[in-house]
């Protein structure tokens, strides 16, 4: 293991070819979580990814260590009308979850393998994700069962908008989060 990881960057285009490096990966870090948990069983995340992969501006981070995956991060823009609100609990000004299709991106995941944790690994896939954006913000959600990684993104600029539940069998609730990409001035 080393801290030397290159970052390569894939398009919805190259999704196909790229599928089962995140399988693998998903499936190496959220082992323990799938063994009991409906909504992190690799199936469940597999449909997520196809799905996900299919929208259009959908992009891909992916972090090696020579020949070895280490971590990615994707997302893609919000389309207009955007479901990824409705299930937010918390009430917030009126404006806040509208979307145009080029308002928002959602980082959808982030994660890194175990030996490479605690390497600024997470940071530079977060940050090489984002760095192109042309939207004015971006969201992410948090599990509020893991108050790390909450304070990690606070750390790195996210805010909590509120509480969220998606609609999604066994979805569990989580922190929906902002961040103000570089050419935004507030939200």
């Amino acid at each position: 293991m080393t801290t030397d990881i290159a970052i390569r960057h894939y398009t919805g285009a190259q999704a196909p070819s790229i599928r089962q490096v995140l399988l693998d990966v998903y499936a190496e870090v959220y082992a323990e979580p799938a063994r009991t948990d409906p909504f992190a069983s690799l199936d469940r995340f597999a449909e997520g990814l196809d799905g996900w992969s299919a929208r259009p501006g959908w992009s891909c981070v992916i972090g090696y260590d020579g020949d070895q995956p280490v971590g990615y991060a994707y997302g893609a823009p919000l389309p207009e009308g955007a479901r990824w609100w409705g299930g937010l609990l918390t009430d917030v000004p009126a404006g806040v979850t509208a979307e145009t299709g080029i308002r928002t991106y959602a980082l959808s995941e982030l994660m890194v393998r175990t030996p490479w944790r605690k390497t600024g690994t997470a940071r530079r896939l977060h940050s090489a994700l984002l760095s192109p954006c042309r939207e004015e913000r971006a969201t992410l959600l948090v599990d509020q069962n893991h108050p790390k990684v909450h304070a990690l993104y606070e750390s790195w600029g996210w805010r909590t908008l509120g509480e969220l539940r998606p609609r999604l069998p066994d979805a569990p609730l989580f922190h929906a989060m902002l961040l103000p990409l570089p050419q935004a001035s507030s939200y």
